[in-house]
């Protein structure tokens, strides 16, 4: 009986990587394809690599998504970080009613924020680009990164805190010395997530974005209708492999350096 029940559990999880990640291996495999069509093998080439780079126009989408996703993270997580300080030092009640108004963007339809931010602009007079998708970006990447830090904030003991200023540190060298440590990873975390959620996002950008700026999302979007080009495949396929091995420095290294201290 155990044995059946280890062999259905090896099929189930079996099962499960190969829904999650067949779809990216035909995408890996198609990247590679000398035929245009998807419905046969064409033989091994690399031409479509080679058109990627030579396209400005999927290399400049991709530059913007970039360069969105990170300055939309970083400050995002500026922001988060700081207001979680504040809302660690006020009252329970307040902080409590804070957390919930904050949860909400996370909570409501992408659609409706995006509709929202848009109008909002609109009235405002901002011109639509680069600039509106950052600031939308910024909007919905706050949350999640108050959502990562606020649980290592509840941790900290302030005693040491207030210990570091009795040995005569000032405020901020008391906060980088013996705050900042402790919520680090939080913040670390907060980053990565508000990354992710701004390289992903695509109701939101599509609704805030103005003519002539495109990211990646809303330009395999404008593909799609025309039918998808290789030269996409191509660079999904990058993309997972980058994303593959920077999760495996991040999960193996400190393993490493940890048997090595060890």
């Amino acid at each position: 009986m155990s044995r059946l029940y280890g062999a259905v559990r090896k099929f189930y999880i079996a099962l499960i990587f190969l829904f999650l990640y067949a779809p990216i291996a035909t995408l890996i495999v198609l990247s590679f394809n000398a035929s245009k069509t998807r419905a046969k093998w064409g033989g091994f080439t690399l031409k479509w690599y080679q058109s990627l780079f030579g396209n400005d126009i999927i290399l400049q989408a991709l530059w913007n998504t970039l360069a969105i996703a990170f300055l939309s993270a970083l400050i995002a997580t500026v922001i988060g970080t700081v207001a979680c300080i504040s809302m660690q030092n006020m009252r329970r009640s307040t902080r409590s009613l804070i957390m919930g108004v904050t949860n909400i963007p996370m909570l409501n339809a992408d659609i409706v924020t995006g509709i929202s931010l848009m109008l909002l602009f609109i009235s405002i007079g901002i011109r639509f680009g680069f600039g509106t998708i950052l600031l939308a970006h910024i909007t919905f990447n706050i949350p999640y990164v108050i959502l990562s830090v606020m649980p290592r904030m509840k941790q900290l003991n302030p005693s040491t805190y207030e210990a570091a200023l009795d040995l005569g540190a000032s405020h901020i060298q008391a906060f980088f010395k013996v705050v900042f440590p402790d919520i680090l990873p939080g913040i670390f975390s907060g980053f990565l997530m508000a990354f992710t959620m701004s390289l992903d996002d695509f109701i939101i950008t599509h609704f805030t974005k103005g003519p002539g700026i495109d990211t990646l999302s809303t330009k395999i979007y404008t593909e799609v209708k025309k039918g998808i080009k290789p030269e996409m495949y191509a660079l999904s396929t990058i993309i997972f492999v980058s994303v593959l091995i920077l999760l495996l420095l991040i999960n193996y290294t400190p393993r490493a350096g940890h048997k090595k201290a060890r």
